[in-house]
């Protein structure tokens, strides 16, 4: 039997009663948990929600950038799996940012996940704002 296609995944997840079964991949899940506020395109919301596109995997070059990533209450608290978050996350990363992936950079486990969204960040503006001056510092040294 072969998957639903991702657009009916995505209708039926919407229906109460009916849930969208694991096997359903990391675009399907950004579909339906991230997409909402990131919009389809990671562009998010201006004023409100934070842009993936061109800046997400960013974080990755600073401390606290990866755990950032994935204790942000959005992930955190994602009605998924620690496997399908850590996929998500990946997709992600790849999807909307590319271009700053780090050559060195490890793919999120499950048990990594599982780990940091145990302890969601509860000063998500001033934890974004500490970790976006440091990409500046960064960037400015030309690292």
């Amino acid at each position: 039997m072969s998957p639903l296609p991702s657009w009916l995944a995505a209708v039926l997840a919407l229906l109460p009663g009916v849930a969208v079964a694991a096997e359903y991949g990391p675009a399907v899940h950004y579909a339906l948990e991230c997409q909402g506020c990131h919009r389809v395109d990671g562009q998010g919301t201006p004023g409100s929600v934070p842009a993936l596109a061109g800046f997400a995997a960013r974080f990755l070059a600073v401390p606290g950038g990866r755990e950032y990533l994935v204790r942000v209450p959005g992930v955190a608290q994602a009605p998924l799996d620690d496997a399908a978050v850590a996929a998500v996350l990946e997709w992600m990363l790849r999807r909307f940012d590319p271009e700053h992936l780090p050559p060195d950079h490890q793919p999120y486990t499950p048990e990594e996940v599982g780990r940091l969204r145990r302890s969601p960040l509860t000063d998500v503006r001033g934890e974004r704002a500490r970790l976006v001056a440091a990409m500046d510092a960064v960037r400015g040294r030309g690292e």
